[in-house]
């Protein structure tokens, strides 16, 4: 059982258990309850001499006989269930009017007071001449038994009153009267409900102690299971994946499927990017011959409108793009115009631009690339590249096209690594990449940094949507519609904003991430 399953479990069972719970206490068994409870048993026998008896040393019976072993025993009765009990509620005793009656076995009743009513009403219940209050001694199974009868007093939800019975031993045991009497015996009835002894209420019931420590131990587990699950993809799938196309978000891609496979044992991942077009060629061929959707996923820098209708796009990512510029050109903010008069061959010399004197050197990504395609859309207006000059970066091939070197790069890293080691060279890259490299400078455009809160409100161009394609719908199940399921979960999201981009849908305006 997996641990979504285990959490749905256990709140399930956070939620029924104390709803079961409380309609078997108020509903079921505890609805209507009259309880009752000894709260004193005690001889009034001096086991020491003391002046201080007074009136306990001279208790007599109303026939002026002396108490020899007396004894005292406190009683309260209470409404303890959770609606009204009334007078006809009592299931009655027998041949007697009473709908409680206490027996004290071994002792005879002295004399009795009803004492501490809860509402003062209660009073005429025991003043009435048939009321059922009374006392009384017989022989129960070889035994005297003093007995108390009290009356069918009507209890609102938590009334109470407290009986205080004097008793005296019925006879000598040989001790003295030094063993201790035997304990009150109550008998009663209530229809529809239940009578029970209760114990004081100083501190918490067992009852609730335990649904205490139940709940508490729901939490806990549900705690655990977040904080277990916390880097768990939503589902789990088996097989292998290939992952291709856009070098920009390789790096993305590359982190997330280690992450995946970490998690989810039965999964691999394979890695292969080429660049967008590429990528996209390898899933449509890819599907194609296996006549379905295959373990491809292809990635895109941009939508691609020339592509074959079973290539289906999915936003993932709003992915920023930046200029870089080696560090001796001596410039870290260019303007938009400046860029394409730099791009047309029009400034060969860093000087010309209040930089150093030092000649321009142009590095691009190759035709096919999604970070090309972006340069040449966002900031060079839908105008194409011109052809290059140069294959090492450094000097014009034999025949070259005259004017500013120009090269291209394959690869995101390569074209970094040309910039930074080929002095006055200009190229661009996805931020993340680039922002994480110190041998080169990160150029400022219009003297607006590459931020997502710049490119959001349009001060910013250089920005691009990256779409995950599939070779038509992969079956649910699949490890392909797993791992995209999973790059929008928490975890597939605070991997793309680690590498200084955003997920779609934490956009302000998610259809900025535009199809």
């Amino acid at each position: 059982m997996d641990l979504d399953l285990w959490a749905l479990v256990l709140t399930i069972l956070g939620i029924c258990v104390p709803v079961l719970a409380f309609l078997w206490e108020f509903v079921l068994v505890g609805r209507k309850r009259l309880g009752y409870r000894v709260q004193m048993d005690t001889t009034g026998m001096a086991e020491m001499s003391s002046e201080l008896a007074g009136v306990l040393a001279k208790m007599r019976r109303d026939d002026g006989i002396p108490l020899v072993n007396p004894s005292f025993v406190l009683v309260r009765i209470e409404n303890d269930g959770a609606t009204t009990i009334s007078s006809t509620d009592y299931r009655g005793i027998p041949e007697v009017r009473p709908g409680l009656r206490i027996k004290f076995p071994g002792r005879t009743v002295a004399g009795l007071v009803v004492t501490e009513l809860s509402d003062p009403d209660l009073r005429k219940n025991f003043e009435e001449k048939d009321s059922g209050l009374n006392s009384t001694d017989f022989v129960d199974g070889g035994e005297r038994t003093g007995v108390v009868d009290l009356p069918r007093v009507p209890l609102n939800r938590n009334d109470h009153y407290k009986v205080l019975v004097v008793l005296e031993r019925a006879a000598d045991d040989g001790n003295g009267g030094a063993t201790k009497p035997k304990d009150p015996v109550v008998e009663a009835g209530i229809l529809g409900g239940r009578v029970k002894e209760t114990t004081a209420r100083t501190g918490l019931p067992r009852r609730a102690f335990a649904m205490l420590a139940f709940l508490t131990a729901v939490i806990v587990g549900l705690g655990l299971f977040t904080v277990l699950n916390e880097d768990s993809p939503l589902d789990c799938a088996e097989g292998t994946l290939k992952l291709t196309g856009s070098t920009a978000i390789e790096a993305v891609m590359r982190e997330a499927g280690s992450m995946y496979e970490k998690t989810c044992s039965g999964a691999s991942f394979g890695y292969d990017f080429q660049g967008s077009s590429a990528g996209l060629t390898t899933l449509q061929r890819a599907g194609d011959e296996a006549k379905q959707s295959p373990g491809v996923l292809a990635f895109s820098d941009g939508a691609k409108a020339d592509l074959q209708p079973q290539l289906l796009p999915r936003p993932v990512a709003f992915m920023l793009f930046t200029l870089v510029v080696n560090k001796e050109a001596g410039v870290g903010d260019l303007t938009i115009d400046q860029v394409r008069r730099l791009y047309d061959g029009q400034v060969a010399n860093w000087k010309d631009i209040g930089g150093n004197d030092v000649p321009v050197t142009l590095i691009s990504r190759k035709p096919g690339s999604g970070t090309r395609t972006t340069f040449q859309h966002q900031i060079l207006q839908g105008k194409r590249e011109a052809a290059t000059n140069s294959d090492n970066c450094r000097t014009r091939d034999s025949g070259g096209v005259p004017g500013v070197i120009r090269c291209e790069r394959d690869r995101t890293d390569d074209l970094l690594n040309g910039v930074a080691d080929t002095r006055g060279a200009l190229g661009y890259a996805e931020l993340g990449a680039a922002a994480k490299r110190t041998d080169l400078v990160v150029v400022r455009m219009d003297g607006q940094k590459a931020t997502l809160d710049a490119a959001v409100h349009g001060a910013y161009t250089f920005w691009e949507t990256e779409f995950a394609y599939t070779y038509q719908e992969p079956k649910a199940d699949s490890l392909a519609a797993s791992f995209l399921r999973y790059l929008t979960n928490q975890v597939g999201k605070d991997i793309i904003r680690s590498h200084g981009n955003r997920p779609c849908d934490e956009l302000a305006n998610p259809m900025l991430c535009r199809p």
